[in-house]
């Protein structure tokens, strides 16, 4: 046998329909996943006790499951059959919470699920009691979990959790693959586990990187609702409200306020910084349009003096020259969205007409003045 042929093991494939359990299955991404790969599957059984995940869940994928604790979940309740007829994929993409950097990383022990002191973590033990009670397994697991459920504080109870995997024929391939390398632009690292029931060797491999081609900007909104955005005064209520019942520390409290304090300063850098641009820009275009019309205009107002004042204030001294010099002229203003006003033989406030304008490079359609 040559070396090539040592290793050119067999290659698993699904070729019947799949019928999709998800333990633990929030809102079904990983059920969104086979629908936009084009996946022949039904959406078998729902095993999630949050009411508000199923009811989303059952908004976007148009089923009616409901709420179902893990906990009181027996392989009965999973209704596997005709295993000759249907590939079972179950997925079981146990809560991170406890083995997150971004929580109390208190781990997945299944001793500790044994005396009944389960993390949420360790209800990874309850898919365990599941499978023994199964006479009929699914064909396919599949795991998605953050990286730390391999790590050296849970490498212990990862590898216990294969070994009992491999004791019930299962063969397991694991890998961490993170978003930005398929086409997302997310630095989100996750672990995924596939296990496959077979009797011989199997091989899988897991997807190859692609480039990435987008950025985040490519993704976010121009323009969004004031209702989405947390206030200050929200903001406060809540991280206070969260320093006393212990789950921030008190030092939060001064990060927080000094985080504000700093936001609060650099908006205010930014808006005047922005005014003074906008001002200049703006009272060149009066000035030059002032100054081009100057004969014709009483020499009571200098073509420089609309520079000299702050944005209220110029727009003000705007109005009253067109007021006091222009009140008997034709004014014709081309408003937004390119649509023009019928001409007014009245006196028309020059600050109106500025402010409708959302920048001075768009003057061709919004907020231009012809005398």
């Amino acid at each position: 046998m040559t070396q090539e042929l040592l290793f050119d093991f067999p290659k698993f494939k699904i070729t019947k329909k799949i019928r999709l359990i998800e333990l633990f299955g929030g809102i079904g991404s990983q059920a969104m996943a086979l629908r936009d790969l084009g996946a022949d599957f039904e959406h078998y059984k729902l095993i999630e006790f949050d009411k508000y995940a199923v009811a989303s869940y059952n908004a976007i994928h148009n089923t009616q499951h409901t709420t179902h604790d893990i906990r009181q979940t027996h392989a009965s309740d999973l209704k596997i059959t005709d295993t000759d007829k249907y590939c079972y994929l179950m997925t079981y993409s146990f809560p991170c919470t406890d083995l997150s950097v971004a929580g109390k990383m208190q781990g997945m022990s299944k001793a500790d699920w044994e005396k009944g002191n389960s993390t949420r973590s360790g209800l990874l033990w309850e898919v365990e009691r599941i499978l023994k009670e199964c006479t009929e397994l699914p064909q396919v697991l599949l795991m998605e979990n953050v990286p730390q459920v391999h790590a050296d504080a849970n490498k212990q109870d990862f590898e216990n959790w294969l070994a009992f995997l491999r004791s019930k024929g299962y063969i397991n391939h694991y890998q961490d693959l993170n978003a930005k390398d398929y086409g997302i632009p997310q630095n989100r690292d996750r672990c995924f586990c596939i296990s496959i029931l077979s009797k011989e060797f199997i091989d899988y491999d897991f997807p190859r990187p692609i480039p990435l081609t987008s950025v985040m900007r490519d993704y976010l909104e121009e323009k969004v609702d004031e209702k989405y955005y947390i206030k200050n005064e929200k903001a406060n209520k809540l991280i206070k409200q969260l320093i006393e019942s212990g789950v921030l520390p008190e030092q939060n409290r001064t990060e927080q306020n000094r985080t504000e304090q700093n936001r609060t300063e650099q908006n205010r850098t930014e808006q005047n910084r922005t005014e003074q641009n906008s001002v200049a820009s703006e009272t060149n275009f009066v000035n030059n349009w002032y100054g081009e019309r100057q004969p014709e205009i009483s020499g009571t107002v200098r073509n420089d003096g609309l520079c000299e004042y702050s944005s209220s204030q110029r727009l003000q001294r705007a109005g009253k020259l067109c007021q006091n010099e222009w009140s008997n002229r034709t004014i014709y203003f081309r408003g937004f969205r390119g649509k023009t006003l019928k001409p007014v033989i009245k006196p028309i406030d020059i600050a109106a007409t500025l402010t409708t304008k959302d920048d001075i490079q768009n003057l061709g359609t919004n907020g231009v003045l012809t005398i």
